[in-house]
């Protein structure tokens, strides 16, 4: 008998990645409202409540409104939105941190990362949970991710440019060049990320990181950067014993990798390349040094591990099956 599944706004960007992948996976039935009763509440209360997991793909307040719509004891959430990241009553979805996946195995209530936030607290968590990186330690990092973290209007913008009228006139408008889509973009600069709470709540720090997520000309990939200096960590004060530590928390998972430490022979002429774990659920996680620094980074798409990958990967947990199905 195959698990009834209901994805709650599966044409925006990361409900559609989950319909499709969902299509391929041999264990469950795809529920779906008919396309003249999707603004019908009553019609949908009774999906939600078919549903053996729902999966919500939807702006905050529509999420918590769909949560409302459930009245039985056995339906069971993934919120692909910000609504619940932090919420008490709503079990973290990254299962590869500690005592996580067990958690999420009996969880009724399951929060998807948000993609920057996953980069960070798979590097940051075991660090401060070990006692290595103080919990009031002041990081500053970066993150560059492709366009289609931004939904639909996002990539449109990047996407017809070249081509339509009203993205053009925006552009001249604006007083940038045309080439102003071909350079990376730094945003977010009042300094108030969405992911921020998420990112302190669940790497264990006192107080949010000093974030600077980066927008860049392609579609998908995912390149977090978090440098750390080494005089200022509590104790495993060289970056060959972070990167064994790292090693061993991870160790046997199936999709977050530790990298060969120093792993220079991975670059590009010298130059990270983000894009490498594009349609995939794997992060692979890096440790590079200096005299006086560490460089940890992370890369995936941010589509898959850092979305809908991890939704599917958390509904494998939730349901008691191979965690890897209908992620290969």
């Amino acid at each position: 008998m195959k698990y009834k599944i209901f994805v709650d706004g599966q044409t925006g960007t990361t409900g559609l990645e989950i319909f499709e992948r969902l299509k391929r996976h041999t264990e469950v039935e795809m529920l779906s409202i008919e396309y003249e009763k999707r603004r019908d509440v009553e019609e949908k209360k009774r999906i939600l409540n078919q549903a053996d997991i729902v999966f919500l793909c939807l702006p905050d307040d529509a999420a918590k409104e769909s949560v409302a719509l459930i009245e039985n004891s056995t339906t069971r959430v993934i919120d692909a939105s910000t609504a619940h990241r932090t919420h008490d009553d709503w079990v973290y979805g990254i299962p590869e941190l500690s005592k996580q996946r067990e958690l999420i195995k009996k969880a009724r209530r399951v929060a998807n990362p948000g993609c920057h936030a996953t980069g960070f607290v798979i590097s940051v968590a075991p660090l401060v949970q070990a006692g290595i990186l103080p919990p009031d330690y002041p990081l500053a990092f970066h993150s560059v991710t492709g366009y289609s973290g931004g939904g639909k209007s996002l990539i449109s913008l990047y996407e017809e440019g070249d081509s339509n009228h009203d993205i053009k006139e925006k552009i001249r408008n604006s007083g940038y060049g045309a080439d102003v889509l071909l350079t990376p973009r730094h945003y977010a600069l009042t300094l108030n990320h969405k992911h921020l709470s998420e990112m302190k709540k669940h790497s264990g720090l006192m107080y949010n990181p000093l974030f600077t997520p980066i927008l860049s000309n392609f579609y998908k990939g995912m390149g977090v950067t978090i440098p750390l200096v080494k005089r200022c960590l509590s104790k495993l004060k060289t970056s060959n014993e972070i990167w064994s530590y790292l090693n061993e928390y991870y160790s046997g998972e199936y999709f977050v990798k530790v990298m060969p430490y120093n792993s220079y022979e991975s670059l590009f002429e010298g130059g990270f390349n983000i894009t490498a774990c594009n349609d995939t659920n794997n992060l692979e996680l890096f440790v590079f040094e200096s005299n006086e620094n560490i460089l940890i980074m992370t890369r995936f798409d941010n589509l898959g591990k850092g979305a809908s990958g991890a939704a599917i990967q958390n509904m494998n947990v939730m349901l008691g099956i191979e965690e890897n199905l209908g992620l290969e």
